[in-house]
């Protein structure tokens, strides 16, 4: 396991623990227990690390190295992950749209079981086929290079500062979501 790889996993980490706080708010959203705002400042929170941020380091720098290395962009396991980060955001779109004007929690509920399963099932297929994928086609130097593109794009794209926030606030949901 690379460096690089390494990374990307930590982030699904933090991303699978998202999906735990989504199944509770979707629980209390269908309890009529929260509020549209609530839910906006979770899916805020998705788009920003999950796509933004992860998506954002996998699609601009880690899957154009494996395609440099050699592997397909057309009917492989990069263009399922493309098809499935795009399945993603409109998962979270239909979610906020279940938000906007009036609550809609069959609908929200629908799509973040949806979003939830989804999620797990592309995380399981990127930590098991993928990530070993790049390790292997992908040359070291080449990924060691990764991890300072990884952080370049944090600072570029999100924000001085803005990857550890997220972090910070994924804290907050968690204590906020599971640990009361």
């Amino acid at each position: 396991m690379s460096q690089a790889t390494d990374v990307l996993r930590h982030e699904h980490d933090a991303i699978l623990l998202a999906l735990k706080i989504l199944n509770k708010i979707s629980d209390e959203v269908s309890a009529g227990k929260t509020t549209a705002d609530n839910v906006a400042i979770f899916l805020d929170w998705l788009r920003e690390f999950s796509d933004t941020c992860h998506h954002g380091k996998e699609e601009g720098l880690l899957f154009p190295a494996m395609i440099e290395a050699g592997q397909p962009a057309e009917g492989g396991s990069i263009a399922e992950m493309l098809s499935d980060h795009e399945e993603g955001r409109t998962l979270i779109a239909t979610m906020a749209a279940a938000t906007t004007l009036a609550m809609k929690p069959v609908e929200f509920s629908k799509a973040a079981t949806a979003y939830i399963a989804h999620m797990r099932e592309h995380i399981d297929k990127e930590n098991n086929v993928v990530f070993p994928l790049a390790d292997q086609v992908i040359d070291p130097k080449i990924l060691d290079g990764l991890v300072a593109a990884f952080d370049r794009h944090e600072e570029e794209v999100m924000g001085h500062g803005r990857h550890e926030q997220l972090h910070d606030m994924l804290d907050e949901l968690k204590v906020k979501y599971l640990d009361s």
